[in-house]
Order: structure tokens, then C-alpha cells, then sequence
């Protein structure tokens, strides 16, 4: 028997969905979340409708007249063509397709892969914009700065019931379905229970977007959390299939102790292990005994192409060169790491190493989950330091760059680090991350006729210079319309926005925070 089902508190000890949510009634899961959960596409005048069962086996459209961008050198790009999709597949891509089905008219529309990003606190988006002026960690100061560690984890992440995980996951993978990106790699830090790592994967399935679950620990540490030995419950319960939108990442932070314990049993489980690396904290030398293979307790713990690591700000040049041996995926989150004092993000470093990173967001507490933002951040930054190291080379106006001036990012290069790439750092690449025949279609189409684009002169610099998510009209994932004409489709947002905010005045009340809407600090 359960303890905590003796005490009158249900827990969730099944697979199915339909016991999860039984369960779910009786701790309040289900009033909190005000199941059902999705609402049936409105009815408007005019209104034209999406391919009817897109997804289905067998179901054929094809995706006409758009500048597609297919992010696969193989494949190229066409001012003019068509995509083919049956199922959840890409069957062709090319000009004039010619294929029963569904026609969807693309013209005056980019069609592209969908975004990825490999780094994401969902759990967080009840806390959106609170922390905006904050930073990290503490400044050492009695009147300091507004910082993470404490507000975030250590105070409001241990307040959060297994309902609060669930709206806040499900809100924030609907927001950025809503901006294009269909793929997120979420590292949900709120394990403070099974019922609290069963909502997190529960609503990322339910959003119906493609999503790695990053099993990380249990912020605050809370009392009688099983991370990091339920992985294994976890894994069998959710993940005996290949074949499916939701897959699993093992979190393991090298600053906490007893990591070499999640790296185990991630690896046991042949699973990615993610860990922040990054300036503060001391991982520094910590980071310098993995890259010689003396990590952990036992001095056996190195690194592989199984790592994903997230910042990678402040490390050694011993440490970087082992990451680009072993072939090591780094994930860079450009505003946020300038933002909130994680270091200088080392996208130059990178580029001196012939790597690349995958574009992630974080924190919404702070910054914006907004995938333009991210790739145009990187572009800025990167150029903003190329730019000044060829001013500052000669006093000429129009200064040559020196010897070994990194080449100035391109949109192309952001475009690439923020899907193809993203697929690369969680091992998707196989499925997602272009536009290629074979692939799974998880496909946007922006619109180029709209006030901010138009006319629309170069693919790659509008996408990146000029688009935001009102651009984003189309939305495909798996085959799978998801947002059709600007509209999510079959989601009752007003309903869910409520229940985010009735979370949100949980989470501050029991948190002992005053909600102030015009904090500065």
C-alpha cells in the first residue's frame, strides 16, 4: 500500500491516462485544471479549414506555392515549391508536386522546419516577467539584486502541487506551439514527487508538441523526492516506445552532490545526461576532472557524445577541446546568460573550435521564450565583438580585419543553430530539425505579406531580422495542424489562462511573496 494514498491523498500509479486523472480528481488535479482541457475548434465565418485528420496514417496534403527553406543542404532552398506530406511524414519537396489530398496555399509564406529549443524551464511560466530585473545568484550585498537561487528555486519551486506543474507545462509548451517552436527540450526541476514527475510529462503530452523530458532534480529539495532513482520507474512507465512525441533526458548537475549517481543510471538507461556548466557555482574544476576522465567518487566518470551541456560559460580551454573530442552538445542561451551575469556566452570560443551550438531559452521569469529572439540575440552578440575587434585593429575608417577575425554570423547560421542543429543536441536528427524527404514534418509557414515583412527580399533576413510570432500562421507537428490561420487549434486559452493564474496565486501565497506589479528589484 501507499502511504500517502492511506492518508487520504491519491497518488499515480498507472500508465494510463485515464487512472492519472482519476487520481488526479481527488487531490484537486482536475478542478485545477478544469478538464477538459482542449475545446473544439471554433466555428467563424470564413473561416477556412485545416486538413481534416492531418497526421493520420495514410492522410495526404501537400503544403503549395511557399519559399521554402529546407535547412537540408541536399534538399536546398526554392523561391517557389511544394512540400508533400502524408502521415507524419515528408514524402517530396519540390516545385510543382503533383499528389492527391488536401492542398494548404503557402503562397507569400516561408516554409520551414519548425524551431527547437534545447533548454526551457516550463514549470516556471506562472513566474513570467517577475525576475526581470534580476540576476543569478546572490551579490553579496544586504539589499542585493532580485536573484534566482533564491526567489526561484529555493522559494517558489518548493511551494508547487503536481496541478501547478501541470498548467504551468502545459501553458508554456502551447505558448511557444503558438511561436513555431514545435520541439523543446524541457528541464523541469520540480521533482518533489512521482505525481509531480508524472504532470510534467502528462502536459507535455497533452500539448501535443515534440518534447524531451529533462528529469533534473528537485529544486529546494524538497522531503521525500526519489530523484534521482525514479529515472527508472519513469523511463519504463512513459518511455518503452521510440516511436513517440515525448522522449527523456537525464539531468544530472555536476554542482550538487552525489551527481555521479544520475550520470549512472542515466547512462544505464541509454539516455542523454544534461548538466549546466557555467561560471558560478564552481564547476569549473569540476568540469576539468570529467575532461580527463577522473569525474565522480570513483574517478571514472568522463565525457561523451551522450552529454548535453547547457551555457558552458567560464570553462577551461583543456575542458573545451574535450567537449569537441568527445563530441559533447552545447546549448547556448544568448539573452540570458548577458542578462543574469552566467558569463559571457562563449559563442566565439565555438566558432575558434569549429562547433556549433543549439539556441535555448530558459527562463521566461526573466526573458522572453520567443525563438526570433534568440536566434537574432546570438547574431547580435556575436557580430557586436567581431565588429569592435576590427574597429579596435586600426585607426583606419574602413579597418581590414585582422588574421583569424572570427567570419561575422550569418541568418542562415542562426537559422541552422536554432532547428537543425537543435535537433543534433537531442539526438533527433533522424526525425526532425529540415525539411527532408522521410523525415517527420513538424513544418511552420510565416508570413511574408504581413506590415512588419513586407516586401519580402531575402528568406533567411526576414525570418531572423524582421519576423516576430505574429508572423508564425501555420504550425505542423508530426503532420499534425496545430495552428491553423493564426489560431491555436482546440484550446480553450481563456480557460487555461485562468487556470495558470489561479496557480500563480497559489504559488505567491504559499510561497509568502507579495504579488507587486510594479517591483523594480
Amino acid at each position: 500500500m501507499c502511504s500517502l494514498c492511506d492518508e487520504g491523498k491519491p497518488q499515480y500509479h498507472s500508465g494510463s491516462r485515464r487512472n492519472f486523472l482519476k487520481g488526479a480528481a481527488a487531490t484537486g488535479f482536475v478542478a485545477a485544471t478544469g478538464l477538459p482541457l482542449f475545446a473544439v475548434r471554433p466555428a467563424r465565418a470564413g473561416f477556412e479549414e485545416a486538413p481534416q485528420d492531418s497526421g493520420r496514417p495514410g492522410r495526404r496534403y501537400v503544403i503549395r506555392g511557399g519559399s521554402v527553406m529546407s535547412m537540408d543542404p541536399q534538399v536546398g532552398d526554392f523561391a517557389e515549391a511544394d512540400v508533400l506530406v502524408e502521415g507524419k511524414k515528408i514524402l517530396a519537396v519540390g516545385p510543382n508536386l503533383n499528389a492527391g489530398g488536401a492542398v494548404i496555399d503557402a503562397t507569400g509564406h516561408v516554409v520551414m522546419p519548425g524551431f527547437i529549443d534545447t533548454h526551457h524551464h516550463q514549470f516556471e511560466t506562472a513566474l513570467r516577467s517577475f525576475l526581470a530585473d534580476g540576476i543569478l545568484l546572490p551579490d553579496g550585498t544586504p539589499t542585493g539584486v532580485i536573484n534566482y537561487y533564491q526567489y526561484i528555486l529555493q522559494t517558489f519551486a518548493p511551494v508547487y502541487r503536481p496541478q501547478d506543474v501541470y498548467i504551468n507545462e502545459l501553458f508554456g509548451s502551447l505558448s511557444q506551439l503558438d511561436d513555431g517552436v514545435t520541439t523543446v527540450h524541457d528541464i523541469s526541476q520540480i521533482h518533489h514527487s512521482p505525481a509531480h514527475s508524472d504532470a510534467v510529462i502528462q502536459a507535455l503530452i497533452d500539448s501535443g508538441r515534440r518534447a524531451a523530458f529533462g528529469y533534473f532534480e528537485s529544486a529546494g529539495g524538497v522531503a521525500g523526492n526519489q530523484y534521482p532513482t525514479d529515472a527508472i520507474r519513469i523511463n519504463k512507465q512513459w518511455f518503452s516506445s521510440t516511436d513517440q512525441l515525448v522522449t527523456m533526458i537525464m539531468g544530472g548537475e555536476v554542482y550538487l552532490p552525489g551527481y555521479e549517481k544520475a550520470w549512472l543510471i542515466g547512462r544505464q538507461l541509454d539516455l542523454q545526461v544534461a548538466a549546466h556548466i557555467l561560471s558560478p557555482f564552481g564547476i569549473r574544476p569540476t568540469l576539468d576532472l570529467l575532461a580527463q576522465g577522473k569525474g565522480g567518487d570513483s574517478g571514472t566518470l568522463g565525457l561523451g557524445p551522450d552529454n548535453l551541456f547547457v551555457h558552458m560559460t567560464g570553462m577551461s580551454d583543456m575542458a573545451w577541446q574535450k567537449v569537441k573530442d568527445a563530441s559533447v552538445q552545447v546549448s547556448l542561451a544568448v539573452p540570458i546568460e548577458m542578462n543574469m551575469r552566467h558569463g559571457m556566452p562563449p559563442i566565439l570560443k565555438m566558432q575558434s573550435l569549429a562547433m556549433e551550438p543549439s539556441l535555448s531559452v530558459d527562463v521566461e521569469c526573466t526573458l522572453t521564450a520567443d525563438f526570433f529572439t534568440q536566434m537574432r540575440s546570438c547574431m547580435n552578440l556575436q557580430r557586436a565583438l567581431v565588429n569592435q575587434m576590427i574597429l579596435d585593429s586600426a585607426s583606419s575608417d574602413f579597418p581590414t580585419p585582422p588574421p583569424e577575425t572570427p567570419t561575422p554570423l550569418t541568418t542562415r547560421d542562426v537559422l541552422r543553430y536554432g532547428t537543425l542543429n537543435g535537433a543534433k543536441a537531442l539526438r533527433l536528427d533522424d526525425k526532425v530539425g529540415s525539411l527532408t524527404p522521410g523525415k517527420e514534418a513538424d513544418i511552420i509557414l510565416l508570413d511574408t505579406t504581413r506590415i512588419n515583412v513586407a516586401p519580402l527580399n531575402q528568406v533567411p533576413g526576414a525570418v531572423v531580422s524582421l519576423m516576430d510570432r505574429t508572423n508564425v500562421e501555420t504550425v505542423i507537428v508530426a503532420g499534425k495542424v496545430r495552428k491553423w490561420k493564426g489560431q491555436l487549434l482546440d484550446v480553450d486559452l481563456p480557460r487555461l489562462r485562468n487556470q495558470l493564474e489561479a496557480s500563480r496565486d497559489y504559488i505567491f501565497s504559499a510561497a509568502g511573496i507579495p504579488q507587486d506589479l510594479f517591483r523594480s528589484n
